[in-house]
């Protein structure tokens, strides 16, 4: 089943058997007017198959790429095929479809921004406190990115995020493949696009287990994402001139 529309809504899952058609169910009644695509991620349990009775369309990976690559597949079906907007839910099931209406009205609002994040951080519902150790980098990164940018960041693992089509192009061409939230939003900053943030409710995760559960792949997360912020700081970036064509530096290299 595909809406007839120009959106598209995006659900990275690796082995998301257990919730996968809970969301997809969900998108279609809460979200009609976008279609539906699950980027199965080499999954080894019946991810593919509760998603396309669910009434998704599913693109296969052959094998486990990450979140990054599943991702940026998505970002890739969404660029060849035109669609406007592109909306990234997580497969298991922490984000509400009804409030993907959030996040298109704060961009229809302000036509500038070109990536829409929910934050939990922003939100008067708390009833989904994530684990301290997690919270605790979120803060940090969320601190880091806020003094880089000038502008407040809340919430920058946020994986429930608006893009539009100067996003789509961006990181279609260039995305981050491990752990990505935090370095998209750096992209976002140092290609010139510009990024808001709404408030959201979370929930737990309905089934099956986070890949960075666990103490020691939560310190290897935190320890990942705040190197890669310091590299993105020093690399190089092209200098946009005055009547450039479009900010997004992708199309000259990064």
């Amino acid at each position: 089943m595909e809406a007839n529309s120009r959106h598209l809504a995006v659900v990275p899952a690796y082995n998301e058997a257990a919730t996968i058609g809970k969301v997809v169910r969900a998108l279609h009644e809460h979200a009609p007017d976008f279609a539906v695509v699950v980027i199965d991620d080499g999954s080894t349990d019946a991810t593919c198959e509760v998603a396309l009775r669910a009434g998704a369309r599913v693109i296969r990976h052959p094998f486990n790429l990450g979140i990054g690559g599943a991702v940026q597949s998505g970002f890739s079906f969404a660029l060849e095929r035109g669609y406007e907007y592109m909306v990234q839910v997580d497969g298991d099931g922490q984000h509400d479809p009804r409030e993907i209406r959030t996040l298109v009205d704060a961009m229809a609002a302000d036509p500038s921004m070109d990536m829409v994040c929910g934050s939990r951080f922003m939100s008067d519902d708390h009833s989904y406190p994530a684990p301290i150790s997690r919270r605790t980098g979120i803060h940090i990164f969320a601190f880091l990115l806020s003094r880089i940018m000038g502008q407040r960041v809340s919430d920058p693992t946020s994986g429930f995020r608006l893009y539009n089509r100067r996003a789509i192009s961006l990181f279609a061409h260039d995305y981050p493949h491990d752990y990505p939230e935090v370095e998209a939003v750096l992209m976002v900053h140092f290609h010139r696009l510009q990024m808001a943030e709404e408030p959201v409710r979370m929930f737990e995760r309905s089934g099956g287990r986070s890949s960075i559960a666990g103490s020691g792949k939560s310190a290897y997360y935190m320890i990942k994402v705040l190197l890669a912020i310091f590299v993105g700081l020093a690399r190089e970036r092209p200098v946009v001139e005055p009547g450039d064509e479009a900010p997004v530096a992708a199309t000259h290299g990064f």
